[in-house]
């Protein structure tokens, strides 16, 4: 098993020598991919076709999940299993989440700007991000509702000021204005 990873690294590596920063997001997702496998291969406590006492379930294929992150729109496969006691989802992973945090941040920055959605989406597709939705965007916006609420119910500190004012009359005193 650790021959077969090393290889699939070795092939990444060769991968991104070949293409540079613009197949990052191909090697992700192979890491990415590789990365779920062992978790599942964890949970499982056995290797895919390993027979084993401790053994509390079986792999039963994956599932294509679409993830926006800093790389790109990537297509995951997020492996099932079936048989077992506790449902298995990759840790990495937020369930029902499609946008990376720093994805939607960045959304709910350009939305604070007042970037339509439509703008939104075509700097996003700049980044290779595949499509965003106005429901993308109120979610994110809905990140900062909740920065927002503890910056207002913050403490405050007393503050000590001073306020300077001045004042400027006009004075006639029969040569002109002094």
């Amino acid at each position: 098993m650790q021959d077969h990873q090393d290889k699939i690294i070795t092939a990444l590596m060769e991968q991104l020598i070949e293409t540079g920063p613009e197949g990052m997001a191909a090697a992700f997702t192979a890491v990415f991919d590789l990365a779920m496998r062992t978790e599942r291969d964890q949970h499982l406590h056995a290797r895919p076709y390993e027979r084993s006492a401790e053994r509390c379930g079986y792999a039963n294929g994956y599932k294509p999940k679409k993830v926006d992150t800093r790389a790109g729109t990537l297509t995951l496969a997020i492996p099932k299993t079936r048989g077992c006691q506790e449902p298995f989802f990759p840790q990495s992973l937020e369930r029902g989440r499609r946008s990376s945090r720093a994805v939607m941040l960045a959304i709910a920055e350009m939305y604070v700007q007042g970037v339509s959605t439509r703008d939104a989406e075509k700097v996003m597709a700049e980044f290779g991000l595949e499509r965003l939705s106005s429901t993308q965007v109120s979610r994110a916006a809905a990140l900062l509702d909740d920065e927002l609420e503890a910056w207002r119910k913050r403490r405050l500190e007393p503050v000590r000021y001073l306020i300077v004012d001045a004042r400027y009359e006009k004075l006639r005193d029969g040569r002109g204005y002094a």
